[in-house]
């Protein structure tokens, strides 16, 4: 091996070589392109501007695709690309120059794999993996640049922090130079205010770091492992530890590790690139270039991008950031990201309460410039004003609730990791926990994807997989009926995707490693179990395998005899003496569903023996009904069948790699002799009647969307709970094809018992199955029908039928969770509102969804439910922050500038109960238990029920906000009235109060400040529950609230008792009476919350019921 070029530093690109379009990527730090590995290619200069302007320009489809973003490295980036364009042309067009200059498609195979030193029959030594690894370092991508002056700004100015700053601000320049004197107070509430930002910004770093840290942590907690074959074995590695040369087993469902050199593929491999190029057909895989362009050729598979069909091998030729999907994930410096669900409803909140506290500001203002500076022109000057404008926008302001959601939101997501949940976002879980829709796919997610072969016929000769063995090893067994039945074995073996792992060969059968999908492991434990299925094998070569996909449904392999087999001159199984065969025919096996099957096929297999019987109509029947027996008892049925083609009927001069030849070999895939069905069972997880169950009864239906017969399917749903009554179940023939009323006329709010499609039956709207072809037949009419149903079951649905189910009920105004694990899975998860992979599913699942289930399908249910105490508790936050925290302080400066009072509360006292004495009662309502009956709630409507809706401010403005501010007000002015300063003197006295001195004036603020903080204590205990009553919900299910209220006196307390805070805050301490009778009064605002919520109870469609938040 010779050196490597020597890396240059950057290209120019030659001025019009390549389209202005075709460079729109990302701007990035150049990539030498003559570095290969330290492994030398030939260069060739040249370009194709075609075939990159082709590829390139879909990067503007991109942002369409609904792609989380912490799970799609280069979808980050490119989705700004729009933003970006003016600054970092020029280096896209060195990005388009770099991936132009990619060769390891043009080279042959052969060469590939000798510039890398490695042979296809046993791939790299574990000694040349170790120098390679230590000279490249771990397939990964390194992470993109975390752009930190961008996240303090966000961290300082995000929220409430520009009004607080433009607060502080003023009350420096009310301080100096305005200030004559200058003012220490207010110098001191300029200094808190900007303590309180820094407080705000230190949290809003906390939640981005707790956020990233385990977003971060979900790509290590997610399987992510290769088979690649290493020392002549296969072995299981992980993803990161791939080097260049590796041969790695490409399989259905697989995202892949690294860039790749094809070496051998199956007729139907296929990948879907949609990630990189917004292209959203698949790509049929290729041995050979077959265009310039490295990104457009099918010889390589691209890491990244997934393996949707067919299996194959590839050699491993690039890695980490020197991958194509790493070098653009690394041209980004920057990404934009999306406003979640629940940062836009915090948004929301955040503009509604700076625009009240705007709008009173301005009105001050304009009080005070015509009607206060004349009338009374010694009452508020200008820092006075500049001061009281600084009121309104902290008495505004709940400054504790930043603090408050960054505490719920990492206790969420601390909850969720513990219960194996991993979310993309954590607005996923509130969005979850509106879902009224559930649709689940069956296999892997209501069952264990643990398949066993139960059954076993022939025509309609039933066993059982140790009956079948006997049989075929009993010496009194007709040879004429041996010769058919030991065929189902054997073509099980043969007609399989799955294979031994052979570091077990030694184990017992039952504990053997198999590496394949359930399905094919299942059949494959029945067939070794039948006749050593490497020995079955051995005689047969393969010539060309199309793999089992959701699209055709069945799996097809052709076979000759191999070299061994036919020097031999023995005449193998599955082949009789009534087939005709010659050695150099073709043996044609296909395994897959029988309803697919059987117009494929022209005969059946007699288990008496003799040649093939006549599929006739009455042997049809026979058969249809053992699968239909099997079927309804929950089995998932399987047809195996074979065909001997004669070698003749192939020309020579066709490449078996050809699509000719796939094509041909699809025609033979007919007139096929049907050998057997086998019978499946995969039993039901132990958890899943449970889980159904609380899910049906959160209001949400729940739907099974599988690829599985509809008799298996019913049967399964019915097992589950999903199906309450599988005897009585709808068809689409029960759905009438026009209704004169449409059901959209009809009331949503009606149940669907209440819809009733044929008045004249009586029938209902409960339960109904159907497949997907009948899905796509269904007029609108009665696709309205089908949405009103409780209980649904789609058989036989493809990816494209999945998705239409999730977009017909979107369109009706449902939120939609799709649950699923299979590769036919990932459009639908894509679409729907929440995506639900598990966790033992393949890559493309994982990467569709929002979020995945490590352990088990139980945990959906914790989702759930916090999803919905993470806004009910955030609601509650919010309600017990605003009356103390905006209302009851926005009256003391209300009264002082329209009725001439003194203010009752300092601007100090104001900041300490939002930011002291208010937070710790806050925090301890996002720790609330969940309520009695929060998963028998009907899901939210996202549309209608906000985080801060007028219901909630009413009651925390008009009811708690006045009660509190009266009985705040009445204790103050009792004070000042027992110190001999009457309230009639004090009111529109705009500054002339002659018997108030100061030292009174700061006790009584005081007062009004503990009165508030004890009652806020009511408020707390009433707003632990919206309708339950505290001795349905105890406080003893949230120890915390008691601490909680007694840090908010200790805090009070600390802030008027200390000396220095007295001199600096001018705060005081207070008599004792002052203290007991805030307690009576919150204990009122609790007996009259409780009275409120009894009303509530009892009249659930009375005023005050409409009236509850």
């Amino acid at each position: 091996m010779s050196n490597p070029d020597r890396s240059r530093k950057s290209l120019d690109i030659e001025e019009g070589r390549v389209d202005e379009k075709a460079a729109r990527l990302p701007n990035a730090v150049t990539i030498d392109p003559d570095v290969r590995f330290g492994l030398p290619l030939e260069r060739h200069e040249h370009t194709t501007p075609a075939g990159l302007t082709r590829e390139l320009s879909r990067g503007s489809r991109l942002s369409r695709a609904r792609i989380p973003a912490e799970f799609r490295t280069l979808s980050i980036h490119v989705e700004s690309l729009s933003a970006q364009q003016a600054q970092v042309e020029a280096t896209r067009k060195v990005a388009v120059k770099e991936l132009s200059s990619l060769e390891w498609h043009k080279i042959t195979v052969e060469e590939a794999l000798q510039r890398l030193t490695v042979s296809p029959a046993t791939g790299l030594e574990s000694s040349q993996a170790s120098r390679r690894f230590a000279q490249y370092g771990k397939n990964q991508i390194s992470p993109p640049p975390n752009n930190l002056h961008r996240k303090i700004l966000e961290w300082v100015f995000g929220g409430f922090g520009s009004l607080l700053l433009a607060a502080s601000i003023v009350c420096f320049i009310s301080w100096k130079p305005l200030g004559d004197p200058p003012q220490a107070s207010n110098l001191a509430l300029a200094v808190v205010l900007l303590i309180v930002l820094l407080l705000q910004a230190f949290f809003n770093a906390w939640q981005d770091f707790s956020t990233s840290r385990v977003m971060s942590s979900i790509s290590s907690l997610l399987p992510s492992d290769v088979l690649v074959l290493r020392d002549s074995t296969q072995t299981t590695l992980p993803a990161v530890s791939l080097v260049p040369g590796d041969l790695v087993y490409i399989t259905l469902g697989q995202k892949l590790p690294a860039d790749m050199r094809i070496i051998e593929a199956s007729s139907d491999l296929r990948f879907d690139r949609s990630i990189l190029t917004g292209e959203s057909e698949p790509v049929a895989a290729t041995l050979n270039m077959t265009d310039d362009n490295f990104l457009e050729t099918k010889n390589i598979a691209l890491q990244g991008t997934h393996c949707i069909g067919g299996s194959g091998i590839g050699l491993v030729v690039q890695t980490g950031d020197l991958t194509v999907f790493g070098r653009i994930a690394k041209l980004s410096s920057s990404g934009q990201t999306r406003l979640t669900t629940l940062q836009r409803e915090l948004l929301r909140f955040v503009l509604i309460i700076a625009s009240l506290a705007t709008v009173i500001a301005i009105l001050i203002v304009v009080l005070w410039a015509a009607w206060l500076r004349r009338s009374h022109p010694d009452y508020i000057n200008v820092p006075s004003l500049l001061i009281d404008v600084v009121s309104v926008m902290v008495a505004f302001i709940p400054e504790g609730l930043p603090v408050a959601v960054t505490i719920s939101l990492a206790k969420v997501a601390n909850t969720l990791s513990s219960h194996k949940v991993l979310c993309k976002s954590l607005s996923i879980v509130e969005t979850l926990g509106a879902v009224n829709v559930l649709c689940s796919d069956k296999t892997g997610t209501l069952t264990q994807n643990r398949m066993t072969v139960e059954d076993i016929a022939i025509l309609d000769a039933t066993f059982d997989a140790t009956d079948l063995r006997s049989q075929c090893r009993n010496p009194s067994t007709p040879r004429e009926s041996l010769e058919n039945i030991q065929q189902l074995g054997v073509i099980a073996g043969i007609c399989n995707a799955a294979t031994f792992d052979p570091t077990t060969v030694n184990e017992p059968l039952a504990l053997r490693k198999i590496l394949g999908d359930a399905t094919d492991s299942a059949i494959l434990r029945f067939a070794e179990s039948q006749m050593p299925v490497e020995e079955g094998r051995a005689l047969w070569s393969e010539v060309f395998k199309m793999n089992f996909n959701s699209k055709t449904k069945f799996m097809l392999k052709l076979s000759k005899l191999s070299t061994e087999t036919r020097s031999a001159g023995a005449r193998p199984a599955p082949i009789a003496s009534w087939d005709g065969f010659e050695e150099d025919d073709f043996l044609l096996t296909v395994k897959g569903a029988p309803d697919v099957l059987y117009q494929r096929c022209s005969s059946v297999l007699d288990p008496a023996g003799g040649p093939p019987v006549p599929l006739t109509d009455d042997t049809m029947r026979r058969i249809v009904g053992v699968q239909e027996a099997w079927a309804a008892q929950g089995r998932r049925v399987l047809l195996l069948a074979r065909r001997v083609i004669s070698r003749d009927r192939f020309s020579k001069e066709i490449p078996v790699e050809s699509q000719e030849f796939a094509d041909l070999v699809n025609e033979f895939n007919a007139d096929l002799t049907i050998v057997g069905l086998v019978g499946l069972i995969d039993p039901l997880k132990e958890d899943i009647v449970h889980t159904v169950s609380v899910c049906r009864g959160a209001g949400i239906r729940f739907f099974v969307v599988t690829g599985d017969h509809p008799l298996t399917s019913v049967a399964i749903a019915g097992q589950a709970g999903i199906i309450s009554n599988p005897s009585a179940i709808h068809h689409v023939s029960d759905l009438p094809l026009h209704l004169d009323t449409p059901l959209a006329a009809k009331s949503k709010s009606a149940s669907s018992e209440d819809l009733e499609p044929d008045n004249t039956e009586g029938r209902t709207y409960k339960s109904i199955v159907l497949t997907g072809p009948e899905l796509m037949r269904l007029s609108d009419s009665q696709m309205e029908q089908l949405t009103h149903y409780d209980e649904i079951v789609f058989a036989r649905t493809t990816p494209e039928q999945k998705l239409r189910i999730v977009h017909e009920f979107q369109r009706r105004g449902s939120i939609v969770a799709m649950t699923g694990d299979g590769v036919n899975d990932a459009p639908s998860l894509k679409a729907a509102d929440v995506g639900i992979a598990m966790g033992s599913g393949s890559d493309v699942a994982r990467e569709a969804a929002d979020m995945v289930l490590l352990d088990s399908f139980s945990s959906i249910v914790i989702a759930l439910e916090y999803g919905r105490l993470v806004y009910d508790n955030l609601k509650k936050t919010v309600l017990y922050l605003l009356p103390a925290g905006s209302f009851s302080e926005l009256m003391p400066i209300l009264l002082n500038v329209l009725f001439g009072l003194p203010q009752m509360l300092s601007n100090l006292q104001m900041i300490i109960i939002c930011v002291a004495t208010d937070v710790f009662p806050a925090l301890s309502l996002c720790l609330e238990k969940p309520e009695i009956g929060l998963l028998t709630r009907k899901p939210r409507d996202v549309k209608t029920e906000r985080l801060a809706d007028w219901k909630l401010l009413c009651h925390a403005y008009f009811f708690l906000g006045v009660i509190e501010s009266l009985c705040a007000m009445s204790m103050s002015f009792w004070y000042l009235q027992r110190k001999g300063v009457p309230f009639s003197e004090l009111a529109l006295g705009y500054g002339n109060w002659p018997s108030l001195t100061d030292e009174d004036l700061d006790t009584a603020q005081s007062i009004y400040f503990f009165t508030l903080v004890i009652m806020q204590w009511g408020n707390l205990l009433a707003t632990r529950t919206r309708k339950l009553s505290i001795f349905q919900h105890l406080p003893s299910k949230n120890w915390y609230i008691f601490p909680a209220m007694l840090t908010a006196l200790i805090l009070a307390i600390f802030f008027s008792y200390v000396p220095f805070f007295q001199r600096t805050f001018l705060t005081r301490g207070i008599s004792v009476e002052y203290y007991f009778l805030p307690m009576a009064f919150a204990a009122c605002i609790v007996l009259l919350d409780e009275a409120r919520k009894y009303w509530v109870r009892q009249n659930p469609s009375g005023i005050l019921a409409k009236l509850a938040w």
